[in-house]
């Protein structure tokens, strides 16, 4: 596979028709070597339009909803960022690469050793990996300038609303099978929360993340 063939025609085909147009983040898209960060055996998979299945039953987001995604936080130079669900550590590089700080938190804490190694193999030492369960909450810290949630729920994720700091954005896929949204919410000076539809799109969900009740009669 030519490597650098495919990872253009990702940024062409599939992340720039999705509407993301940024320059810097067109720039690091091309720059970071997504393929480093997926499994030997997937690597001519690396550049797909697909869920790509990594261990435990979880995945690494389609290249376009990654940078959607990414986009839709609006990061600057000077932002804290908590992500929930780690992974293979491809979306902490580019979250990394956008901003001051990423704190990245993963259940899985077999995925924490080998995301670090590759972020610090590409000179990214901005970031922070850390194991535990936060898919409901993360009461370590307060006040992120941007969250984002790399596993749907089921319903909204006040909690993690709740942890924004004024000006604050979070990422969520909320929603059960097949009906799903990436939704965006933003917190303003005064505290107020809005919330934005941003696309439609399936994920698997957040482990541990609570399911409401269904009504019964």
């Amino acid at each position: 596979m030519d490597i650098e063939l495919a990872r253009f025609n990702m940024i062409e085909q599939q992340i720039r028709p999705w509407e993301v147009l940024d320059p810097g983040l067109l720039g690091l898209l091309k720059k970071l070597p997504r393929e480093l960060f997926v499994p030997p055996q997937d690597r001519d998979l690396a550049f797909a339009d697909l869920n790509l299945p990594i261990s435990h039953g979880e995945c690494m987001m389609q290249p376009k909803v990654e940078a959607r995604l990414t986009q839709a936080l609006a990061l600057t130079s000077a932002d804290r960022v908590l992500e929930v669900g780690t992974g293979t550590g491809y979306l902490t590089a580019l979250l990394a690469s956008c901003c001051a700080q990423v704190t990245s938190i993963d259940i899985h804490g077999d995925f924490l050793k080998p995301a670090s190694a590759r972020l610090e193999s590409l000179g990214i030492v901005n970031a922070t990996f850390e194991e535990g369960d936060a898919a409901e909450d993360w009461a370590e810290n307060d006040g992120w300038d941007a969250i984002i949630l790399t596993g749907s729920v089921p319903v909204p994720p006040h909690a993690h609303r709740n942890r924004l700091a004024a000006g604050g954005r979070l990422v969520a896929i909320v929603g059960q099978s097949p009906i799903m949204e990436a939704m965006l919410y933003s917190r303003n000076d005064v505290g107020e929360l809005t919330e934005l539809s941003l696309f439609d799109t399936s994920l698997p969900p957040l482990i541990n993340v609570r399911t409401p009740s269904a009504f019964t009669f």
